[in-house]
């Protein structure tokens, strides 16, 4: 049976929100909350029945009975929480993107490291029942070697240079903000670790990635094609092809079916867990890697972090607050 931990949530808008409904009939406990307002956070924690409301940093992460922190600030400030946190010998449990460059997140592994801590990414395809299934899929049917993946994700964004999407100074830009999930989704198949062999960028008139395509390749010769933007509309669509067959996969941040077409053109539908449940699969995987009964997926974090990296230094793209 898994232990209830305590766990409270820093930063509190409409991400948090929705976390924190998935504590009501949970045998999880969330604890506290922080926000810069401590109106917001009385306010927060009333409405989810917290015990705590702070509105600062520190005198939550003194609390000895905080066992997990949730981070739900804007990414572009989500090291600053993770360091500290860590440091004060709290799980963490990221929003993505988790950090904002590779370095950063090396640094917070390391101190996860020396702390005996989990530190891992609230990345919905992580979690999700329905990748599992399709991994045992692939293994049951001999689907052969893993060939070729394709995700696209594209989201319309109406073209105002002060809004948060398009704003530099708050890491504004489709690759940390949708395209961490098209490489999540990625790099749930791949078998080796991937490389970024190509890929091409168009700025928005703030300087941020508007649109981009990434092209990755492992040791192992699977291809990827990732492909996004932040001004038209795509489905956010996800290709697995083996040797044998394809899976198919329609909003694939919270996945619950699939279709497999098989090389003869017969398809099939397989489905698994549900999607609005996404967040909860992210709490109980959470506590599931404290207890060491499933492995961190903070290794794929890693990878898409480190594509994500090399990716900006290619279209020699950075944040005004990194200069």
């Amino acid at each position: 049976m898994t232990k209830s931990y305590r766990w409270a949530i820093v930063g509190l808008g409409g991400i948090a929100h929705r976390f924190a409904a998935n504590f009501a009939n949970n045998d999880q406990e969330l604890y506290a909350v922080c926000s810069r307002s401590l109106d917001k956070a009385k306010q927060f924690a009333k409405q989810f029945s917290a015990e705590k409301a702070y509105d600062n940093l520190t005198d939550l992460l003194v609390d000895p009975k905080v066992d997990i922190v949730y981070v739900a600030t804007p990414h572009n400030f989500h090291i600053d929480t993770i360091l500290p946190a860590l440091l004060a010998g709290k799980h963490v449990l990221s929003e993505k993107a988790i950090t904002m460059t590779s370095a950063q997140l090396m640094e917070a592994k390391k101190l996860a490291q020396q702390q005996q801590l989990v530190l891992a990414e609230a990345m919905t395809i992580y979690h999700m029942p329905l990748y599992t299934k399709l991994h045992e899929f692939a293994d049951e049917h001999q689907l052969g070697r893993l060939k070729m993946v394709q995700a696209s994700f594209g989201s319309y964004k109406e073209a105002d240079p002060t809004n948060r999407f398009f704003d530099p100074n708050l890491a504004g830009g489709a690759l940390l903000d949708i395209g961490v999930y098209a490489l999540a989704f990625v790099r749930e198949f791949l078998q080796g670790r991937p490389q970024l062999t190509g890929t091409s960028m168009h700025r928005f008139s703030s300087g941020v990635d508007e649109s981009s395509t990434l092209s990755l390749r492992t040791d192992k010769d699977e291809f990827a094609t990732i492909s996004l933007t932040f001004r038209a509309k795509m489905p956010k669509m996800g290709i697995v092809a083996y040797e044998k067959g394809y899976f198919t996969v329609l909003e694939y941040p919270r996945a619950s079916q699939a279709t497999f077409t098989a090389f003869d053109g017969s398809g099939q539908l397989i489905s698994a867990g549900e999607s609005d449940d996404a967040m909860k699969y992210e709490i109980t995987d959470m506590t599931q890697m404290i207890e060491g009964k499933t492995n961190n997926s903070l290794i794929k974090t890693s990878d898409v972090m480190a594509i994500m990296t090399q990716a900006r230094q290619q279209w020699d793209y950075r944040y005004p607050f990194e200069n």
